[in-house]
């Protein structure tokens, strides 16, 4: 099932570990909700990023899912508001965080997690984009401001 243009509902759901360990992963009417907002965000992170093709390496989350992959307990993937994607055919996940804050996009937080991944979350219906701009290099130090190479 499409959400949007370039996303689907299987894509922003898609889980290996879910699949692994048997985990339901089926988003709830309110979730589904916020999945076509991701979706809709996406759309807009994907015309940034010169239209590229985005690669969704994580959406939705289910509680137990997000307990089970480490996930912040208050994490956004929780509710379908938050994706982690790469977009190598643009550039690196630094340049892809940085491409999507300069952009204008109102994204709630944008994440450059581990140098790995960029994490892009929206808000939720009716409340405004925080715009936190963060990085994490490890569990160790934590979250720090800004878009920072790690």
């Amino acid at each position: 099932m499409m959400l949007s243009e370039h996303f689907s509902l299987e894509e922003l759901t898609a889980s290996e570990v879910a699949a692994r360990a048997g985990i339901d992963n089926t988003p709830s009417a309110e979730v589904m909700r916020n999945l076509l907002r991701l979706a809709e965000g996406l759309e807009l992170v994907r015309a940034a990023l010169g239209n590229n093709p985005i690669h969704v390496t994580s959406g939705y989350r289910s509680p137990r899912l997000n307990q089970m992959v480490g996930g912040s307990k208050n994490s956004m993937h929780t509710l379908g508001l938050a994706a982690d994607i790469l977009c190598p055919v643009f550039g690196t996940p630094l340049e892809v965080c940085r491409a999507i804050a300069t952009s204008g996009i109102p994204a709630d937080q944008i994440i450059h997690e581990f140098g790995r991944w960029c994490h892009v979350g929206f808000a939720p219906d009716g409340h405004a984009a925080r715009n936190e701009l963060l990085t994490i290099a490890n569990v160790a130090t934590g979250y720090e401001l800004g878009l920072r190479n790690v």
